[in-house]
């Protein structure tokens, strides 16, 4: 043997060794790799829903509640752009109540119609104007909120996935289902109540300053009690309501970190950090409001309502609250470092996926994947013989080389996983046989031995090749296309693919040139 075959059989029993120390942590004892150097591969193939159990919620977006705050911040912007083109107005409410799906004011002077429905129409390019003498009634139209709504979604979504991977939690199913709703699927994790706390907060923070010349109140005010610029909220312990104004002084999208920590007397408590705009606005407000209250408002709740003592300028403070645990405030700080929810979302329809039935399929599946490739294995050697039991060999690798690739890629492993190994133990077999066949008519046709296994690989290669790289293509568009355990079955079967063309036309010849070079059987090729 050359030295380039020397070479070529090094590499080959290299990637051979290298995908049984890979894929070995995933059958043996936990407690044993424990004791396992930290260099040697611990990495293991996760399983999925359909296998470990775990959560499975479906998520609705709350139409309502973007209809409510697109129209508040209409109503916003009609304000000032009114009051500065001199067009008097009454009736304009500060807050859209819940639901509202128009937005509706007065003309002070009907003749100004003209001139308000040009003004107005500038506003917002997205909503349709409609003036009836003095009143004048603002739609969006149902093209915009399908896009709002959408991306609401989308960036829904990305808040999702961000706050389960902050949780350490693996491998999550967060798709859209339909116009205004989420599947999300989280493996291993038993305790829906649990993520639905963590997904369905919205976690909209915001510092607003108190509105010191409305009294504090034990109970719900109504809604005439309400004055100009401010609103009433509860403290999230319950202990009344405290006027707040309306307008924010900084909110938590300017926020860049946020940590749970103890203060001295060993409570927990939220440190947080502002970005440059967020800090200097934030130094800017409480400079200017020195004595006076500001409260920390999350998600409609106020949380605490210190006095500014001086000017915070430092970009960063606390978060402090009596009724805080470890665990709430440990679960607030990462609900703001994920960022706050642009809707709030509502549970209609979670389960939970019990192990046992995963249990099942798995030890199904073992069974099926061990079965199918005895019978592959009884039946290359019964009809090939010798190189029967070479394509054998060729099959258990190519399930190790699979194991140990999905094992450093840290996939999960589905349903449609399984099947997909087991299919790679079908299309295995299919490049011996191609190969065996092509040696086969070579013989037939008086080649010697060793120019038969010469040409019948160089022949089969063409065939194994091209059909492995159709399959490639449509398990692309699998993946791309796809979505959950469909890519699982696109990764398995892509990675069943190639370690299929790597033993079938390298590790198979590898055997058979040692096994050949054993001069008592050059002359004994037979099939």
């Amino acid at each position: 043997m050359n030295s380039a075959g020397k070479l070529r059989s090094y590499i080959v029993c290299g990637v051979c060794l290298l995908g049984i120390l890979l894929a070995a942590p995933n059958i043996l004892p936990v407690s044993f790799l424990n004791k396992l150097p930290s260099w040697f591969p611990k990495d293991i193939i996760y399983l999925g829903l359909d296998l470990s159990g775990g959560s499975h919620l479906l998520m609705e977006v709350d139409i309502d509640y973007a209809d409510q705050e697109r129209l508040s911040q209409v109503a916003q912007e009609i304000r000032q752009t009114l009051r500065k083109s001199g067009v008097g107005f009454s009736d304009l409410p500060h807050t859209v109540k819940l639901g509202d799906k128009v937005l509706k004011f007065r003309l002070n002077d009907p003749t100004q119609a003209a001139q308000a429905h040009s003004v107005l129409s500038s506003v917002d390019h997205d909503s349709s104007v409609s003036i009836n003498g003095e009143n004048v009634e603002i739609t969006h139209t149902d093209a915009s909120k399908q896009v709002m709504y959408r991306e609401i979604v989308d960036k829904s979504i990305e808040i999702i996935r961000r706050r389960i991977d902050a949780s350490g939690t693996r491998e999550p199913v967060i798709t859209r289902q339909g116009a205004d709703r989420i599947l999300v699927q989280i493996p291993g994790v038993q305790d829906p109540a649990r993520v639905k706390a963590l997904i369905g907060r919205t976690a909209k923070l915001t510092f607003r300053l108190v509105e010191a010349s409305a009294p504090e109140l034990s109970s719900r005010p109504t809604t005439s009690a309400i004055g100009t610029g401010y609103q009433y909220l509860p403290h999230a312990d319950g202990s009344g309501y405290i006027a707040i104004k309306n307008q924010a002084m900084v909110g938590g999208d300017m926020l860049t970190d946020a940590r749970q920590e103890y203060d001295e007397f060993n409570r927990s408590q939220v440190s947080f950090k502002f970005n440059n705009i967020g800090a200097k606005r934030f130094a800017k407000v409480t400079r200017e409001n020195v004595g006076k209250r500001f409260a920390i408002v999350l998600d409609g709740k106020v949380i605490s309502a210190p006095v500014i003592q001086e000017a915070i300028t430092g970009g960063s403070g606390r978060i402090t609250s009596s009724h805080f645990s470890a665990q709430e405030a440990s679960d607030l700080a990462l609900l703001l470092r994920a960022g706050a929810l642009p809707a709030p979302l509502k549970a209609v329809e979670e389960r939970t996926v019990g192990p046992g039935l995963g249990a099942d399929s798995i030890k199904a599946g073992t069974v099926a994947t061990i079965i199918a490739i005895v019978f592959v294995a009884l039946f290359m050697i019964l009809v090939y013989g010798w190189f029967g039991v070479i394509a054998s060999i060729a099959v258990v690798f190519n399930i190790v080389l699979l194991i140990a690739a999905l094992s450093c890629l840290q996939a999960t492993l589905t349903l449609p996983g399984i099947a997909g190994i087991a299919l790679t133990v079908g299309m295995a077999v299919d490049a011996n046989v191609l190969i065996n066949e092509r040696i086969r008519e070579e013989l037939r046709s008086g080649a010697k031995p060793r120019q038969a296994v010469d040409a019948g690989y160089q022949r089969a290669f063409s065939s194994i090749l091209d059909s492995n790289l159709t399959t490639l293509f449509g398990t692309a568009c699998l993946y791309v296309f796809g979505s959950g355990s469909i890519r699982g079955f696109a990764v398995t079967l892509s990675l069943g693919i190639l370690a299929s063309m790597f033993t079938a036309i390298t590790l198979t010849r590898l055997i058979v040139d040692h096994w050949y070079l054993k001069g008592s059987r050059q002359q004994n090729i037979a099939f």
